[in-house]
């Protein structure tokens, strides 16, 4: 859904004040909170594109009791407003999602505490204007709607939003991995204001590789989620610092072997020598310095006093003879 939004106060009953006791560490009376209910989000296709499986609602319904409520997901301790002390899926009968399925909305009520710091919002609740809320939440899959394959595992080359053979692209997220908080959010029309989603691999961390395999083979444009643009990003920093040190490396190889000529060598021009080496891999450079290095250790090799001469010379006599 595009935004959540606060449905209204209402007075508690004996058993939503005991599950609010949970959280507290005191017993607190009904007319020292205020209680509202209010909608997180649903399985409707919203204006990313995207939609929450019903198992997925299900398992953020376990999730959200507890979490807290804040400002614009801003989760500084301060911006705690309220809490989430219960939820529960519902399906609304006779209304469907843009794909034809039974609406469903993950639905949760919370509490704050009456004082003076919180009176001014429990007033802007009353009143319609503290109204939309969004939610924070990681998904482990994000299922193309058009070839049913999971985008964070194989990628394709569906962009969301497109029409398919007469059917909308879409991704259905499943699979959750948390829950963070959900947020008061002054302008829901803005992106940001909308449901946050983030994608994580099983072990919590965004593979390069598998960032790079939704990128191959998309003739057309790609859309990759901020997780993964940071990734990328920091990526290639880092292949940038390596690349830096790659230079130096090769610049005082190519010198080195350089100078391992000029002794092999002598004979051979050197600046054409130094071309040649500029234009080799690492690889090459490597071998040739290798092949020199042992040149050289072959003829600076020092040959033993008592070795024997490879040709023994024969004694001439011929002074003696009569």
């Amino acid at each position: 859904m595009k935004d959540g939004y606060i449905e209204k106060g209402y007075t508690p009953k004996n058993e939503d004040l005991e599950k609010i006791r949970q959280f507290t560490r005191k017993e607190f009376n009904e007319e020292d909170l205020f209680i509202f209910s209010l909608i997180l989000c649903d399985n409707d296709i919203d204006r990313d594109y995207e939609k929450f499986s019903v198992k997925a609602l299900n398992e953020l319904a376990v999730l959200f009791i507890g979490k807290t409520g804040i400002f614009d997901h801003n989760m500084k301790a301060s911006n705690q407003m309220a809490r989430i002390f219960d939820t529960f899926v519902e399906k609304i009968d006779g209304k469907k999602t843009q794909d034809g399925e039974d609406y469903y909305a993950l639905k949760a009520k919370a509490y704050m505490v009456k004082n003076d710091e919180n009176k001014s919002l429990i007033t802007d609740i009353d009143a319609g204007i503290k109204k939309e809320v969004s939610v924070s939440c990681s998904m482990g899959k994000n299922t193309c709607s058009i070839c049913n394959i999971d985008r964070k595992s194989k990628g394709c080359k569906h962009i969301n939003g497109r029409t398919y053979n007469g059917k909308k692209c879409f991704s259905i997220l499943s699979d959750v991995v948390d829950a963070y908080e959900w947020s008061f959010v002054a302008v829901p029309a803005q992106k940001e204001a909308g449901v946050t989603k983030s994608y994580k691999l099983e072990k919590g961390e965004i593979s390069m590789q598998d960032i790079t395999k939704c990128l191959k083979g998309n003739e057309n444009e790609v859309v990759i989620s901020k997780d993964d643009a940071d990734a990328i990003c920091s990526y290639v920093e880092e292949i940038e610092e390596y690349a830096k040190l790659g230079k130096e490396y090769k610049k005082s190889l190519i010198k080195e072997l350089v100078s391992l000529c000029s002794k092999s060598i002598p004979e051979l021009d050197l600046s054409v020598f130094k071309n040649v080496a500029s234009v080799m891999t690492t690889k090459e450079l490597l071998t040739f310095k290798d092949a020199f290095e042992k040149q050289q250790a072959v003829k600076n090799m020092p040959s033993p006093q008592l070795s024997k001469t490879t040709k023994t010379q024969k004694a001439n006599y011929n002074e003696f003879k009569i």
